[in-house]
């Protein structure tokens, strides 16, 4: 029997005349109502889900493209494959957010010391199991088969810790107050009602997770140890808000072919990297504060892990 990881980002899908299919959305019904749960049903037959193009979920505006001259020169056509490629990352991106979700959920229904802390990571990975089953109508699942994204790989990584309060802290009070910010952003600026239904939805639930890591992080006694993991953990993910979107410019790239430096360099400065990082950096400083975190917090700004990096030093 093959060894998946926590995450869950290599599972497949079992067969669409699985039973346990049928099982599944059984349970989603109750959770969902029969409508919604016979779409997902649908959803997961490995059709392609019958909603927007991509590319009209999320205008040029939200990615910052609309001050890209390389991108507003474009034809419709490529313009069409830049937004449906930064939006399939995006779409991409909370799928195995929500499956690896499901995974940490579950793991800490093992390490929970009260019943009741039990009791609310088994409801905390229903949540999961909902959002995912939600996203899922959105995306073509069949596409979705493991990642590159370093992101998502610092994520599956993560997740595999036994070290409870590196879980909390990085997952739970950092990595699920960001993704508040995050989901309300998207929901606020998709075009597809649907689709901003779905991620107004998760909000309330985002919120119960995140606020019941810090209530029990203030609880555990932080190691030298695990402030050191901490520490090393969060300077790799800081750094990659520090060099800006680098997926709409590789997105430009794929569609308008070989940009050179020069040419990245300008695209950078035209999406204003260094504000909307700045933004981003400042967010999760404060996400970051706690009685238990001031060395955590002082070692990253004494590295510089809360300053953005102007666009020259974006490029690689």
């Amino acid at each position: 029997m093959t060894n998946h990881k926590i995450a869950g980002f290599d599972l497949p899908h079992a067969h669409t005349q699985d039973k346990l299919r049928r099982v599944l959305f059984s349970a989603l019904e109750s959770r969902l109502g029969k409508t919604d749960a016979e779409n997902l049903s649908k959803t997961f037959s490995m059709s392609p889900p019958p909603h927007l193009p991509l590319s009209s979920y999320w205008d040029a505006k939200h990615f910052g493209l609309d001050k890209v001259s390389i991108f507003k020169e474009a034809c419709i056509e490529e313009q069409a494959e830049i937004l449906h490629l930064c939006s399939y990352g995006l779409l991409a991106e909370a799928y195995f957010i929500e499956q690896a979700g499901v995974g940490y959920m579950a793991k800490m229904v093992t390490l929970a010391e009260t019943t009741e802390e039990r009791m609310l990571y088994a409801l905390f990975s229903s949540d999961e199991v909902t959002h995912l089953a939600q996203i899922s109508e959105f995306i073509d699942t069949s596409e979705l088969v493991g990642t590159d994204d370093p992101f998502l790989r610092l994520l599956g990584d993560l997740v595999e810790s036994s070290d409870k309060s590196v879980l909390l802290f990085i997952l739970q009070v950092v990595l699920e107050g960001w993704g508040l910010s995050h989901y309300r952003s998207l929901a606020k600026d998709c075009h597809s009602s649907d689709l901003s239904a779905v991620l107004c939805g998760f909000l309330q639930d985002e919120s119960r997770h995140h606020s019941t890591g810090v209530t029990l992080f203030d609880r555990v006694a932080v190691t030298k140890s695990s402030q050191q993991t901490m520490i090393e953990t969060l300077a790799l993910f800081l750094q990659m808000v520090q060099v800006g979107p680098q997926s709409v410019v590789a997105a430009i790239e794929k569609v308008k072919g070989y940009l050179s430096l020069a040419q990245k360099v300008k695209i950078f400065e035209e999406l204003e990297t260094e504000i909307h990082s700045g933004t981003r950096l400042q967010l999760l400083r404060s996400l970051m504060r706690s009685p238990n975190t001031e060395v955590i917090v002082e070692e990253l700004s004494c590295r510089g892990a809360f300053q953005p990096f102007p666009a020259n030093k974006c490029v690689f």
